[in-house]
C-alpha cells in the first residue's frame, strides 16, 4: 500500500486554549491559522494542531520530540519564561544526555504535554 503521504501532523490538547496558544507562540512556534477550537502551528519544517480539547490522561501521556540546535539555550530561555510567571504550570528541566544520542531539555506545557527539545550529537 502506498498512502502517498506528504506530511504528518499531530493533535495536541489544551486545557486553556488561549494560554497554550500564547505559550507555543512564546516558544517561537508560528501560528499559521486558528479558529475557536483549533490552531495550526509551525515549528521549523513541521506543523501541529493545538486543539481546544483536554483529557488529563491524554495530555499527561502526550509528547512532542522537537530537534533543536541548542538544548541548553532552550532551557535558559524557557526557564526565564517560567520565572516571568506568565505560564504558572509550565515546568522545565536542565538538559540531560540521553543514550540515544541527544542532549534533551524536557518541558511540560500548560496542559501537561511533554516536549523533548533534543540537540542531536554530531556524527
Amino acid at each position: 500500500m502506498d498512502l502517498g503521504a506528504g506530511e504528518l501532523r499531530t493533535f495536541v490538547p489544551a486545557q486553556d486554549f488561549a494560554l497554550s496558544q500564547a505559550f507555543y507562540s512564546a516558544l517561537g512556534c508560528e501560528l499559521e491559522w486558528s479558529d475557536d477550537s483549533l490552531a495550526l502551528f509551525r515549528v521549523g519544517a513541521s506543523r501541529f494542531y493545538l486543539q481546544r480539547y483536554y483529557l488529563k490522561e491524554w495530555a499527561e501521556n502526550c509528547a512532542l520530540h522537537i530537534s533543536v540546535q541548542d538544548a541548553a539555550g532552550c532551557c535558559a530561555d524557557i526557564s526565564a519564561l517560567v520565572e516571568s510567571g506568565r505560564f504558572p504550570t509550565v515546568r522545565v528541566t536542565a538538559p540531560k544526555r540521553e543514550p540515544y544520542g541527544a542532549l534533551v531539555t524536557y518541558v511540560w506545557d500548560p496542559a501537561g504535554v511533554l516536549l523533548h527539545l533534543a540537540q542531536w550529537d554530531e556524527g
